[in-house]
């Protein structure tokens, strides 16, 4: 969702701790789960901000109105790992960067890319997967991406204060690219002929096809390269921790386990630094 490229000093520290982590053993300690050899939290709570609106990250299943998808099985699992207790948090992505600087909420998951900039109000784990932006269409569109360009009839939208929409306006110089609140928003618009395209992360883009069985496809890609990470408040002391679980889910396979179950592609080993 939310896009660029990493910049590796931020992540020095975190990473000099996360190659001593090795593959260790779970076990349980005095005030629940814990992973041996990684930090231990105490069985402290940690709030994680989440739209539920984003899938496969995030969403509310239509049955049981609860929250699940990639960031739920994760992040439960990085608690797991360092006894913590994960409660996550509906939050709107309008203004949440700043809601994470004020230290509303101890992480953000949802998709986050990190980008060179937001660094200076926050801070980020290591990547978990890499995404490429792709232009949303409705099955029966015949355009390609040279005509969206072209044409100044066929209307394009994303989600308001994204790097989709910096990534849209890039691609697409000159058009006036359309904000939603979120992408399900976006999504709908497209499939009442409101707009014509959507751009959003590959990932996501599956999971509204899947939503929406034969009704949706993609055009081309808009963007690609993207490395996604939890989003933290400035000088968080979960950065660490949570770097630990995440490489030691990388080096058991857990992660890639939990990656291809939802359709993420798993970083290599060399994005994990």
């Amino acid at each position: 969702m939310k896009k660029l490229t990493l910049v590796c000093c931020i992540l020095v520290v975190a990473t000099m701790v996360l190659t001593a982590c090795g593959t260790p053993a779970a076990t349980q300690s005095s005030s629940g789960s814990h992973t041996t050899g990684l930090p231990d939290l105490a069985g402290k709570t940690i709030t994680v901000a989440v739209e539920n609106a984003y899938p496969p990250f995030n969403y509310l299943d239509t049955t049981t109105n609860k929250g699940m998808g990639w960031d739920y099985d994760v992040f439960t699992e990085i608690c797991k790992r360092i006894n913590c207790v994960p409660d996550f948090k509906q939050a709107a992505w309008d203004g949440i960067f700043a809601a994470m600087q004020a230290g509303e909420y101890d992480a953000l998951a949802d998709g986050v890319t990190f980008k060179a900039g937001r660094n200076w109000a926050v801070d980020f784990s290591i990547p978990y997967t890499y995404v490429s932006q792709q232009l949303l269409v409705r099955a029966s569109d015949t355009h390609t991406l040279d005509d969206f360009k072209a044409d100044t009839n066929l209307k394009v939208g994303t989600q308001v204060g994204t790097t989709n929409y910096i990534a849209a306006t890039e691609f697409f110089p000159g058009k006036q690219i359309l904000s939603y609140s979120d992408f399900g928003a976006a999504t709908l618009a497209l499939l009442a002929g409101d707009i014509d395209g959507v751009v959003l992360d590959d990932t996501v883009a599956a999971g509204f096809m899947q939503e929406n069985p034969g009704k949706l496809k993609t055009d081309g890609a808009v963007q690609t390269g993207d490395m996604l990470s939890f989003v933290f408040p400035p000088g968080s002391d979960l950065v660490i921790p949570v770097n630990a679980a995440l490489r030691s889910m990388h080096d058991d396979g857990t992660l890639k386990t939990i990656n291809e179950k939802w359709g993420l592609a798993d970083p290599a080993e060399t994005e994990l630094k």
